[in-house]
């Protein structure tokens, strides 16, 4: 990957372009700093978090849904395979290198809206990923706690109460996940894919076993479509719809799809981990084909054998639990297939089915549940430094990994105090972060392939991906009306995000932030080398459009008694995205009349550009010097102009900049203001 320059270097373009490609795909042109894997193994590292949700899914399901959750899960395998699958193929194809589509509407929306957008969009983000590990911390604890050999096992335990047992486990369980990251956790593909193939392998056993006998034993379902048509739903609330016609059983089913949400966890993740998957030989490191292509193998096979899963649980938990056993405190709560594996059902589903088997199967669940919180924590710790750091909106601490894992761990038991490691009260909020992500990606999708067809607009609008984002936005908008707890929990990561950024913004605002200038022609390289030379060169800043250069020239000579000897070079500045923390313009140089002219465009900051001039010039030759005139702008809108729009206390700024970049005093460019 080309390294920008240090401090004062500058640089000429290579060749007609100057976008650069993104981050990841240098690395990977370069030999690829992730180690890559085929498709199918790197899935089972998306599938530590998206297929272990089985662990609490169905049980979820049915507490949302009732006796209507195989036919709401219905509606939630058609949303995963004919909605959020197209969506996140589409954004494979668009961020090859695991941005997502908090990248794809950072490209789309520039400026502050477009950082505060990312702002916010991060703090959902870090909601689904907190909540992920401490959701999964939560249900591990579950299905610990109800293992028959937790007694022995935890002898030291058993004097707390059940609540106090969970909270203890949860909290240990992310602590230690917490001290793994420290002492250089690293994700390693085929660990998580043994055990991912078990979990699957498990589940299948319970899950076909439990069709196979439904088959065996239609009565069972036939009393359960009897509960469906007579309105017997085991709902906790009165539904918004009365009545049992096909036709309401249907729109109920609708309506209670929201709350199952948390099927749909696994998208955002599969695109996060393209850099792991292996492409073909002849890719364009700028656009892989094959590992686009891939990827999208990856989504859709996980898609399926999720869509499987869900709906085969779903019947499984509707049909052969006792209802009463699925309710609060009860033994199936949170673990309906684990209730199913230890033969706790009331049917003789499977000879195998016992202590033994369901031992096998607790221990098989807590495993995939804390692989989900490390591949939550390691999907934290990728996403933050490639934002806040670069907006300067986070100290140089948050590209190191151990500070912000200790800061992540101190988070996750916050919130799991304030949950009370309650896997019901964290679904919704889980659920909020998940369809966050996923509006964004619709949407980012349906501006995308605007911009990107021709026509009028009727033909440039996507049509069936606006219909995929208009039922997702009602999906978020139910959920979030439901269950609260996610835009609460959602709102305060984005105010600690937001207040914690713009204070970081403004304490490092008076950084160098400067990478190096692109040159526009070779003829402004030669005058710049040029420049260097001069023997009392003295430098102007000149906003174009209020006077004329002579003008401009002859009230300088005039108030700083400059002789027509001393040659002023003019500097002026037009600035770019001045939301952009580090900036690296673009530089030409004029030789108008006997006057020289800088001309610097794409700049985020006025005062960084001309302090930049200046001390490029002093590294070379005599020192110049900066003349300003007064501004009639009050300090405090000064700052306030400087912070957000790169143009305030010009002076003062310049002045700042060159005693931090050049600690010789002797060597230091002199600032005048007159």
């Amino acid at each position: 990957m080309t390294q920008p320059p240090a401090e004062g270097q500058v640089r000429q373009p290579s060749g007609p372009s100057h976008s650069a490609a993104p981050p990841a795909a240098a690395s990977t042109a370069s030999g690829s700093s992730h180690h890559q894997s085929a498709w199918l193994w790197v899935m089972c590292l998306t599938g530590v978090d998206y297929f272990s949700t089985l662990g609490y899914q169905p049980s979820l399901a049915f507490e949302s849904a009732g006796s209507l959750a195989p036919l709401a899960t219905g509606v939630l395998v058609l949303a995963t395979l004919f909605g959020a699958l197209p969506v996140y193929c589409y954004v494979a194809g668009r961020s090859p290198f695991g941005q997502g589509s908090i990248h794809m509407l950072e490209e789309l929306v520039h400026g502050w809206t477009g950082k505060f957008l990312v702002l916010t969009l991060l703090g959902f983000a870090a909601t689904d990923y907190v909540i992920t590990k401490t959701l999964s911390a939560a249900d591990a604890a579950e299905h610990l706690l109800h293992n028959p050999h937790w007694r022995q096992v935890a002898p030291f335990l058993q004097s707390l109460s059940e609540h106090q047992q969970r909270m203890v486990v949860t909290l240990t369980l992310l602590i230690l996940l917490g001290i793994s990251f420290v002492r250089g956790f690293r994700e390693v593909i085929w660990i998580a894919a043994i055990i991912v193939c078990v979990f699957l392998g498990l589940n299948a056993v319970v899950v076909g076993s439990g069709l196979v006998y439904l088959i065996a034993h239609p009565g069972l379902l036939g009393h359960w479509w009897n509960d469906v048509v007579t309105g017997n739903w085991h709902l906790h609330h009165e539904p918004i719809l009365a009545g049992t016609d096909f036709w309401t059983i249907l729109a109920i089913a609708l309506l209670l799809f929201p709350k199952l949400a948390l099927g749909l966890s696994g998208f955002e993740t599969g695109v996060a981990v393209m850099p792991l998957v292996r492409g073909d030989e002849d890719d364009d490191p700028a656009l892989p084909a094959g590992r686009i292509r891939n990827t999208r193998k990856l989504l859709t096979c996980a898609a399926v054998i999720m869509s499987l899963y869900l709906l085969g649980s779903a019947m499984a938990t509707a049909t052969l639990i006792p209802p009463e056993s699925l309710g609060r405190d009860q033994p199936a709560e949170h673990r309906a297939m684990a209730y199913l594996a230890h033969g706790e059902s009331p049917y003789f589903i499977n000879p195998l089915f016992g202590v033994f088997f369901g031992t096998i199967y607790d221990i098989s669940t807590v495993l995939i549940l804390a692989f989900a919180g490390a591949s939550a924590m390691a999907g934290l710790l990728n996403l933050v430094p490639q934002y806040l750091p670069r907006y300067g909106m986070a100290p140089g601490w948050a590209r190191a990994a151990r500070p912000l894992i200790i800061l992540f761990t101190l988070i996750n038991l916050l919130v799991t105090w304030i949950f009370n490691a309650d896997v019901s009260k964290q679904g919704g909020a889980y659920a909020t972060g998940v369809l966050v992500l996923i509006v964004s990606a619709c949407i980012a999708t349906v501006i995308d392939t605007f911009r990107h067809r021709a026509g009028a607009w009727y033909r440039r609008l996507a049509w069936p991906y606006l219909a995929i984002t208009i039922l997702f936005l009602y999906t978020m908008s139910a959920n979030m009306f439901e269950r609260p707890d996610g835009i609460k929990i959602a709102s305060c990561f984005i105010v600690a995000i937001v207040v914690s950024s713009l204070l970081s913004r403004v304490m490092r605002s008076k950084e160098h932030r400067f990478q190096g200038f692109v040159f526009a022609d070779p003829e402004s390289r030669f005058l710049w080398d040029s420049l260097k030379h001069l023997e009392f060169p003295v430098l102007v800043p000149h906003r174009p459009g209020r006077r004329r250069l002579e003008v401009k020239e002859a009230s300088i000579r005039e108030r700083h008694r400059l002789g027509p000897e001393v040659p002023i070079v003019f500097v002026e500045v037009q600035l770019g995205d001045t939301s952009e923390f580090e900036h690296q313009p673009v530089l030409s140089i004029e030789n108008v009349g006997e006057r020289f002219v800088i001309r610097v465009a794409g700049a985020a900051s006025i005062a960084h550009v001309v302090a930049s001039v200046a001390c490029e010039l002093s590294a070379v030759g005599k020192p110049p010097e900066i003349h300003f005139g007064w501004s009639d702008e009050s300090p405090l809108s000064a700052s306030a102009s400087f912070f957000l729009f790169g143009e305030g206390n010009v002076p003062w700024i310049v002045r700042e900049l060159i005693r931090k970049t050049i600690s010789d005093p002797d060597r230091q460019p002199r600032v005048i203001v007159g």
